[in-house]
């Protein structure tokens, strides 16, 4: 019972961050709830490190690293910036190509990372203008959150869906449900950041874009070979999952993150640049979700009630609601010990790692990535983004992507 009432106050701190002067991070409560397990006997440290799932966290560092190598060689905003040349500076143009550029990047480099990323190249990009790049921000935030749908790697959610669910494919199950609704979803973003920013974009009758130089010849290289590895090691998951053998996702990590962390001689950069705090975050919701399901009371729970957890309205529902207070990754954790003891087939999986995504374009708390953006326009003084602003156009968008998904996945 102790394990449920720290589950239960982990998530009500999680919600009451956002409302309280005092600023608790949201990995400082979740391992103060592992903490708390562990003092109180809910769980041993043995069972403890046996129940954090640590492909997972092997797979988060590693792409971290990856992520840190493509910012410090600027990689990413050269190959964006080469595409969207290619606009010949029509602005509407220029817009749908950074749109689907970004949830292209989103889907493979997380979308964590080109949140981190899309900030600077925008600013760079619109430096003399005497308009804000609002547009391109806000359209930023939404097409990275939709773009990582379409993957098993585009954010941590999907990743632990992907590993925990054991899917023998989660490329091609992915691509399968979520390939042509997101393609719908991303040009509807496009038609909705028009209306909501047609003043705006009207100002611009030409976009001047220059050409980014190279800034360390080394390191730009290695990052070409590392997104070639992650590319050529994601086709050859796919072939071996075909071909009914076993190919790890954490292969394609760690064997991409290789040059980042051997050869870019820029480890120690690479390594303050890690998000260890999110990596401590996951270790500890493994313990306290772990903690709570052993305690047999949520078991109890779905037995005695009368919620259809398989069914995809409620999947829908519960996780693009729960999402905003609880976040979407502690809730999907939450969720796969439901699942599993369920026997879920592989359509419930993909309806949560949908709904669970998409909730963070509902607010500007919803996502990680949402809030990297506001801290990046904060941080070089920019005009920030405001909730109210976020939430008009989040409202619109997350329903019309509930829609698309709902009903391609249902009808599959």
């Amino acid at each position: 019972m102790i394990s449920i009432i720290i589950l239960v106050l982990v998530f009500v701190g999680i919600t009451l961050r956002r409302f309280i002067k005092v600023k608790f991070e949201i990995w400082q409560i979740m391992s103060l709830g592992a903490i708390l397990n562990l003092i109180f006997f809910e769980i041993t440290p043995y069972e403890a490190i046996k129940a954090v799932d640590w492909n997972v966290i092997f797979f988060l560092f590693c792409m971290f690293s990856v992520g840190a190598l493509l910012e410090i060689s600027g990689y990413l905003e050269i190959f964006q910036n080469k595409i969207l040349l290619k606009s010949k500076r029509n602005i509407d143009f220029s817009l749908y190509l950074f749109i689907f550029i970004s949830a292209f990047l989103s889907a493979f480099f997380m979308n964590d990372t080109i949140a981190i990323i899309g900030v600077p190249i925008m600013i760079s990009i619109f430096k003399g203008y005497n308009t804000s790049p609002r547009p391109f921000i806000i359209a930023l935030a939404f097409a990275i959150t939709i773009g990582s749908v379409l993957s098993p790697i585009g954010n941590p959610q999907n990743l632990i869906i992907a590993i925990t669910s054991r899917m023998p494919n989660p490329f091609f199950v992915f691509l399968k449900y979520l390939f042509i609704p997101t393609i719908i979803n991303l040009l509807l973003l496009f038609w909705i950041i028009k209306y909501f920013y047609k003043k705006e974009l009207s100002n611009f009758s030409q976009l001047q874009i220059k050409r980014t130089k190279i800034k360390n010849i080394w390191l730009y290289y290695i990052s070409h070979l590392t997104v070639a590895l992650l590319f050529a090691l994601i086709i050859i998951k796919i072939y071996f999952s075909i071909n009914g053998k076993e190919f790890s996702l954490i292969y394609i990590a760690v064997m991409s993150s290789i040059p980042a962390l051997f050869l870019s001689f820029k480890q120690h950069k690479i390594l303050k640049m890690v998000d260890f705090k999110t990596l401590l975050f996951f270790i500890s919701m493994f313990i306290v979700t772990r903690s709570a399901w052993n305690s047999g009371y949520i078991q109890k729970l779905i037995l005695n009630s009368n919620f259809d957890f398989l069914s995809l309205s409620f999947i829908f529902l519960s996780s693009i609601i729960l999402s905003q207070f609880i976040s979407n990754v502690p809730l999907v954790a939450l969720y796969i010990p439901i699942f599993m003891s369920l026997g879920a087939g592989e359509k419930s999986y993909i309806a949560l790692a949908a709904s669970s995504t998409i909730a963070g374009n509902l607010s500007l708390l919803g996502a990680a990535s949402n809030i990297i953006i506001v801290q990046n326009l904060e941080n070089r003084k920019y005009e920030s983004i405001s909730s109210i602003e976020f939430i008009k156009i989040g409202t619109i968008t997350t329903f019309l992507n509930a829609l698309v998904y709902y009903i391609f996945i249902k009808h599959l």
